[in-house]
């Protein structure tokens, strides 16, 4: 009786156990789903791509960050938007007092370096004036500069490739833009594969009570690994819009949170991303820098002839046209040289006035559900069929183990001759 009640209570358990194991196999593959899209950041393996694995959004970084930087230069904000919001007055004020002490360091520099004793004969009265007359030039400098790189705005600054170049560059910034704003979305993920692998075990529990073949069991796996995947990617993007039903209203997740996502989104790529600073380096390092220096060489080697006048006679009487030239090329490279960190003390101002973050908060939030689902649909949508693979394939060797360890008899019956 007491052997029976014990074989019994054994058998009860390993039924009981279906549902468990099954709730455990679609939460364990829906996470490591997830851990795949974005680990790791380099291939590891021996022969890539094919025996080694790569996190899908690094894998795809490239073609990634081109969506995202569509869905951001096409629906957000634009170079013209940007760089209009600066005023130029205001910009020449905030540089005015770095460009006077960069003026006058690097006149002395150059004529030091050049013409020494040149600059050291001059009266001292002859020497001031020359640089008042350059301080006087600066702001003048600035303005010029700044009307001429919003006039042509898209020949001397690139927004796109900017995007490219720092979320190809830092794929860990990529990496943060998908968990971050699809944060509360992977939690679903995983637990909503423990939700449909229980129901999924009853289901299998329930057949395996009438019908008890070797296949059922890694058959179920499969389909549990399969389903709670393609279940839970289904339910964070549909439905796009609200369907109301008695009691209740139904909605894919991503959706249903979008003013919150937006603020995610809109304050993780103005913080990281479009920075002054990202902004100031793409100008003066980008592609189109040699466009912007060659503004400066005009505007500088102007203002260099405007305050050499007062010396006019004299320079003419001790330097030749050549050495005239070598100096205000070499006064040109200084400026140059130096403008990184004279133009970072605009940055302050720079993050006020652009107001990027409170821009794409609000144009995020407005955008329609099928531009909206661009933001992260891609981190999913290509590869998607990996990851439910992946958990197909977890779940076949569950059902396995399940077969092998917990049916023993039933495996011994068919394979064990």
């Amino acid at each position: 009786m007491d052997g029976h009640f014990l074989y019994l209570s054994i058998e009860t358990w390993k039924y009981l156990s279906m549902p468990v194991i099954s709730a455990a196999v679609g939460y364990v593959t829906n996470v490591v789903a997830i851990k795949m899209m974005f680990h790791p950041i380099e291939f590891v393996g021996v022969w890539k791509p094919w025996l080694g694995w790569q996190g899908i959004v690094p894998r795809k970084a490239s073609k990634m960050t081109g969506i995202s930087v569509d869905t951001i230069t096409e629906s957000l904000i634009t170079e013209e938007e940007i760089f209009g919001r600066l005023d130029s007055d205001r910009v020449a004020a905030e540089l005015e007092q770095p460009m006077i002490e960069l003026t006058e360091e690097i006149t002395d520099t150059v004529m030091r370096r050049h013409h020494p004793r040149l600059w050291e004969a001059l009266p001292d009265m002859v020497r001031s004036q020359i640089k008042r007359r350059v301080r006087a030039q600066a702001p003048s400098i600035i303005r010029e500069l700044m009307d001429e790189v919003r006039t042509n705005v898209r020949y001397m600054f690139d927004l796109k490739g900017m995007i490219t170049r720092v979320l190809v560059r830092e794929k860990n910034l990529l990496n943060r833009i998908f968990l971050e704003t699809g944060r509360d979305e992977f939690v679903f993920i995983g637990r909503s594969g423990a939700y449909f692998g229980f129901v999924f075990g009853l289901i299998q529990m329930a057949i395996w009570v009438f019908f008890q073949a070797w296949w059922l069991l890694p058959l179920f796996g499969l389909l549990v690994g399969w389903a709670t995947n393609w279940l839970a990617l289904k339910m964070i993007f549909n439905p796009k819009k609200p369907i109301r039903v008695p009691g209740f209203t139904i909605q894919g997740l991503f959706f249903k949170r979008q003013q919150e996502v937006a603020a995610d989104y809109g304050s993780l790529v103005a913080t990281q991303i479009l920075t002054p600073q990202n902004i100031l380096e793409e100008i003066l390092n980008g592609p189109y820098a040699e466009k912007l220096f060659a503004l400066v060489q005009r505007e500088v080697q102007q203002a260099i002839d405007d305050s050499a006048s007062v010396a006019r006679p004299f320079v003419a009487w001790s330097l030749g046209s050549e050495d005239y030239e070598q100096i205000k090329a070499d006064a040109v490279r200084e400026v140059v040289a130096r403008m990184p960190q004279t133009l970072s003390h605009m940055t302050g101002y720079a993050h006020d006035a652009m107001a990027i973050q409170e821009t794409l908060i609000t144009r995020l939030q407005n955008l329609s559900p099928l531009q909206f689902e661009g933001m992260l649909r891609p981190a999913f949508e290509e590869d998607e069929w990996i990851l439910i693979a992946v958990g197909a394939a977890l779940g076949l060797a569950v059902g396995w183990f399940q077969l092998i360890v917990l049916f023993s008899s039933v495996f011994m019956e068919r394979f064990g001759g």
